[in-house]
């Protein structure tokens, strides 16, 4: 194991947790020093720089960590939900789409390509993303949510119903949003 790589890792882990991010910075930095090729070092320090609002240098950090390792499924996550804060959706959903190849049952990132799609104005691919994403979470109302109102979008307005139906079993008022934003009725 090398400690000078190790060591700086996981002290910047803990910086983390107690948002000390230039700190973090500082210690991943010594770690790449000591093995510029870690590509979980590369992956944590674009972490902190997205969390800090540093999208671009964000995405160039984890860019070279795919380099290294292309068979991060977390990480390609990121990159996508990086791409898509900063309004790049092809880019997010490429991203994305490596990610769920990667890891199938990887919610978030069909979540994160449902959404993307919609945004897009592709709804029957962001419908077909949200209802993996919905099959892999059956409790998340947003992932539910979203789903509704892309079958809305299409006007697919029994597979809304159906939706609010499942919505309202864990989610009232949920439901209630969607039966409102998308004009669906609720069912009895």
């Amino acid at each position: 194991m090398n400690l000078d790589q190790w060591l700086p890792f996981y002290r910047a882990r803990v910086l983390m947790t107690f948002k000390r991010y230039a700190a973090a910075i500082e210690s991943l930095e010594r770690s790449l020093k000591a093995n510029p090729r870690f590509a979980r070092g590369e992956a944590t320090l674009a972490y902190v720089h997205a969390t800090r609002g540093q999208d671009a240098l964000a995405v160039q950090h984890f860019e070279r960590a795919l380099e290294i390792d292309p068979s991060l499924p977390e990480t390609w996550f990121d990159l996508g939900f990086v791409h898509d804060r900063m309004n790049q959706k092809e880019k997010a959903i490429a991203a994305f789409e490596k990610a769920v190849a990667l890891r199938p049952g990887l919610d978030r990132a069909w979540y994160g390509m449902g959404l993307a799609h919609a945004a897009m104005g592709r709804h029957e691919e962001a419908a077909a993303a949200l209802q993996r994403a919905s099959e892999l979470q059956p409790m998340n109302p947003y992932a539910w949510y979203n789903l509704g109102m892309a079958y809305a979008t299409l006007g697919r307005m029994e597979k809304v119903e159906e939706v609010i139906a499942h919505i309202d079993r864990f989610d009232p008022r949920m439901a209630e949003r969607l039966v409102k934003d998308s004009g669906a009725q609720k069912p009895v």
